[in-house]
């Protein structure tokens, strides 16, 4: 067994045990951070389909988790609306075939535009269709426009009762493994080494016959509609949803987590959030410029670690054996 196999069992197997002993300890607080986290894994796990394995730098991911967020708030805001069906508002079901189907639909119709750009014109078109989608939820005054809105009821699964964290983590647990799973399944089918050829080199995967174009658009597909299933966790987890989670530095900090972690790695945008989220937690201690201090690590990271965490790893294991 590969080093880089045993940090992601490793990485996956301290997420399923510490989260839950720090609240039997008493420390409920570190639970909350630890569900928070694994939601954001998600959504770099996503993210990384494309970035990591596609090569495709979108800097519009945020948005899907605006998407996957109210689709479960806008049905949980008409939970006593006699007018608005009973099993639409409450059923838990229903909230994530709605976020990720609207959120496939979303990147299907977006990324067909998308993709016909290259470099940092595709970041920036990715970049305006989010920030499209945020002034649209800020436009909406009915669910809270700028102000946000809260969700009274989180959603109901058959036998799961979100209403409990710790169920709510182990939920949330259990969709970040499937994802990382899925990821591993994808990039290791023919599809997915279609896919990263089309990033080392387009035109000869066109000289052989493949058409790059659907094979991207399917997996932006994929990645989009993954995200929004994280957008609908984060939505169940903080019950409250405002336009600010779809701000475009969200984006930004998905992009951060898979890059540190290491970009096509399959337990890099895992790492990643866990760096992420154990970072701002320590720094926004010390002083309310925990931004400049990330940004110096990013710069660093960049320069001196291209491949992230698990890339130093890999460097590491490959020095060994030779």
């Amino acid at each position: 067994m590969s080093l880089t196999t045993i940090v992601t069992f490793g990485i996956l197997a301290l997420l399923a045990i510490v989260p839950p002993l720090a609240k039997f300890a008493g420390y409920a607080f570190y639970l909350d951070l630890a569900t928070r986290l694994v939601c954001l894994a998600i959504a770099a796990v996503s993210l990384n389909l494309i970035l990591g394995y596609g090569g495709l730098v979108s800097f519009g991911h945020a948005a899907y988790i605006g998407i996957g967020a109210y689709a479960v708030g806008i049905p949980a805001h008409h939970a006593f609306d006699d007018s608005f069906p009973v099993i639409a508002s409450q059923n838990g079901l229903f909230h994530i075939l709605l976020a990720v189907g609207v959120s496939a639909l979303f990147a299907l119709i977006t990324g067909a535009l998308c993709l016909r750009t290259r470099g940092v014109y595709f970041i920036m078109i990715t970049m305006a269709f989010s920030q499209m989608v945020f002034f649209l939820f800020v436009s909406m005054e009915t669910y809270g426009g700028d102000d946000g809105l809260t969700i009274y009821n989180r959603s109901e699964l058959p036998l799961v009762s979100l209403d409990n964290a710790l169920t709510l983590y182990f939920a949330c647990y259990a969709i970040l493994v499937a994802s990382v799973y899925l990821v591993h399944r994808i990039t290791n089918s023919r599809f997915g080494l279609a896919l990263q050829g089309a990033k080392g080199n387009e035109a000869r995967m066109k000289a052989l016959g493949f058409n790059t174009y659907a094979y991207r658009l399917t997996a932006y597909v994929i990645s989009g509609a993954m995200c929004g299933l994280a957008g609908a966790l984060i939505g169940n987890f903080t019950t409250f949803i405002s336009p600010e989670m779809i701000d475009w530095t969200r984006s930004g900090e998905l992009m951060f987590m898979v890059i540190l972690g290491g970009a096509g790695t399959l337990a890099g945008p895992v790492i990643g959030a866990v760096l992420f989220i154990g970072l701002e937690e320590i720094l926004s201690g010390w002083t309310i410029y925990w931004h400049l201090p990330f940004g110096i690590l990013l710069i660093l990271t960049v320069l001196f670690f291209r491949g992230g965490i698990m890339g130093m790893v890999a460097s590491w294991e490959a020095r060994r054996r030779g």
